[in-house]
């Protein structure tokens, strides 16, 4: 790959995680909408259910038709699948109880493990620079969940295993981008999705095990019901954000390196936060903003160690001596 494709992939990249964050963040805010009248697997099944129709009416047509269904790597679609369930289920949880920006800004330990990640199983090379970059960011984590004190919650802790699935996910997608399409990709998460949220809801829709001592594990495990006719829309709406936001979100990571992808998902951050405000009325307190800055200047200090690093500025390819 030429220097020149080089940068036109990592531009491509980080343009198309900017616009899944943007589908991703309006995905969190129906969910947290839903959250006390819903449960968690019937949402996730109806926005699955509308997100695949999107994906069959929109995205297949302009992506090859029905040949990007055909895959020889099942298993490590169906694993990035579970990945993502993970991920999604451990969030929403966490998202049930707790102000959306916090809950976004502790997930973000996500694009620093995939940082971690993408050094163990890709062999991606990363410098002195960006790991104290990532250690700043964990710091601004432990912050804001702010563990031994009277403000920490185990619903804080929630966000973290979500986070580890998340990055699995994309470590996974780094892995087989080379030769599935990011359309083959959302096709089997949506399945996953799919196959995972019927099952919930065969198994446990009945609602049996909901104590309603916990408005987490009720979020979870209360009984199925026929949703509101007011409350279609906003389930259609999810699942058609759902399915652009993992779409978008696959391509980046097929197109360019994980650990330059990794910091533009930061946008999710400052979304977070007005939407949490101008939704639900949510002002995050001084150490969540203490936190948030950290993660926040982490990242961002990455995002400036690829630019100044670019061939047009050292006659070669990045080293990514960071």
């Amino acid at each position: 790959m030429t220097a020149g494709s080089a940068n036109t992939s990592n531009v491509t990249g980080a343009l198309c995680a900017m616009s899944a964050m943007f589908f991703f963040s309006l995905n969190d805010v129906l969910i947290k909408l839903l959250s006390g009248a819903y449960p968690l697997h019937e949402v996730v099944l109806a926005r699955s259910l509308i997100g695949m129709a999107v994906f069959l009416v929109l995205i297949m047509p302009l992506s090859g038709g029905l040949s990007i269904l055909r895959t020889q790597r099942l298993g490590m679609h169906l694993l990035r699948g579970a990945c993502v369930v993970f991920a999604n289920t451990f969030f929403f949880m966490g998202l049930a109880t707790m102000p959306l920006a916090d809950a976004v800004a502790i997930f973000f330990v996500s694009p620093l493990l995939i940082t971690i990640f993408s050094v163990i199983f890709l062999k991606e090379k990363v410098g002195p620079r960006r790991w104290t970059a990532t250690l700043i960011g964990l710091i601004g984590v432990i912050i804001i969940v702010r563990p031994g004190t009277s403000a920490f919650q185990i619903a804080s802790i929630l966000p973290v295993f979500a986070a580890i699935g998340y990055a699995l996910l994309h470590i996974i997608t780094r892995r087989i981008g080379g030769t599935e399409s990011a359309a083959t990709m959302t096709f089997y998460i949506q399945l996953t999705f799919i196959l995972v949220s019927a099952s919930v809801g065969l198994t446990v829709g009945d609602g049996r095990f909901d104590t309603g001592d916990s408005a987490m594990l009720s979020f979870l495990l209360r009984t199925w019901v026929v949703p509101e006719v007011p409350h279609y829309w906003l389930l259609a709406l999810l699942g058609g954000a759902s399915t652009f936001g993992g779409y978008f979100i696959s391509l980046a990571y097929r197109q360019s390196e994980a650990a330059f992808v990794a910091p533009f998902e930061y946008v999710a951050m400052i979304l977070a936060i007005l939407f949490g405000y101008f939704v639900f009325g949510e002002i995050p307190d001084l150490a969540s903003w203490i936190g948030m800055v950290l993660i926040l200047a982490s990242g961002l200090y990455m995002v400036y160690r690829d630019i100044e690093l670019r061939p047009e500025k050292t006659g070669n390819r990045p080293k990514l001596r960071r």
